[in-house]
């Protein structure tokens, strides 16, 4: 499978306030690493352990956004302003999204989801 590329969105970085560099430069560290992840994931030879990993790194993910996102309206409850949490939930959704468009990982992706989801036939939500 081909490397995937992954990087931060311009709208989140306009997003962000004018004096957000450091922010910034987490960010893109933050997508180097898990660009770099990803890639060593998908170099193993064992297709079922690439897409295996990468899914554990989509569910870390998910959560992550999910966290990020609750921070968004805890931080509006008590007055103060949500932008990085925003910012943040919006990389993750963003990163998220890139991983799908890559190649035919979409495909696998969402097989290797459903079958953690059932096994022997027994849904386990």
């Amino acid at each position: 499978m081909s490397e995937l590329e992954l990087f931060v969105p311009e709208q989140i970085v306009e997003s962000l306030p004018p004096d957000s560099e450091e922010t910034k430069q987490d960010m893109s560290k933050a997508v180097r690493g898990w660009e770099s992840q990803i890639n060593a994931a998908l170099s193993v030879e064992d297709d079922d352990e690439a897409i295996g990993s990468i899914v554990d790194l989509i569910e870390h993910f998910e959560g992550r956004w999910e966290a990020y996102d609750e921070y968004v309206v805890e931080l509006r409850a008590w007055g103060q302003s949500p932008i990085y949490a925003m910012a943040w939930r919006d990389l993750h959704a963003a990163v998220l999204q890139q991983i799908y468009d890559h190649d035919d990982l979409a495909d696998r992706l969402s097989r290797e989801r459903n079958a953690r989801l059932v096994e022997d036939g027994i849904r386990f939500d």
